[in-house]
């Protein structure tokens, strides 16, 4: 049975739509990584990938576990966004005990040079647009909405 606009139910609908965290939070993350993707492509990567990389030479090799917490990824969307970087020797994965770890390789290195400068601009035009107080304020206050939706 289909709700008419203007009625207490399709209203209720519309507002449930309109404050729902889940759905204003990934129609941002949407867009961010529309931006940045289109500022990375240059590099042949996407915003995904280019994440992973900066983690990697920020952190060094990192076991997939601790790579995975630090990202926020599910250990399965980790293994999906590693295997493409692994595939183009960007990435190296090793077992050399219990866990896999993953490390940057020299080609990885280099790329990940190149597209900073790509990255930093999506940055600043997103920054920009959305000013830097807000943004400021938005950061800090992210990892309360990551810790609100942990699971108990």
């Amino acid at each position: 049975m289909r709700k008419k606009p203007g009625t207490p139910a399709s209203e209720a609908y519309a507002e449930a739509l309109r404050v729902c965290a889940c759905q204003n939070l990934r129609s941002a993350a949407r867009s961010v990584t529309r931006l940045f993707d289109e500022h990375l492509e240059p590099a042949g990567l996407r915003s995904t990938q280019f994440v992973i990389l900066a983690a990697l030479g920020a952190h060094g090799p990192s076991p997939l576990p601790q790579l995975s917490r630090t990202l926020v990824l599910e250990r399965s969307a980790l293994t999906r966004s590693l295997t493409p970087l692994v595939r183009r020797g960007l990435v190296r994965l090793a077992a050399p005990a219990r866990t896999t770890t993953a490390r940057l390789t020299a080609a990885g290195q280099r790329l990940l040079a190149k597209a900073t400068p790509l990255w930093q601009a999506a940055q600043a035009r997103f920054v920009g647009r959305l000013g830097q107080g807000t943004w400021a304020e938005l950061l800090d206050r992210l990892p309360a909405a990551i810790d609100a939706a942990a699971p108990p």
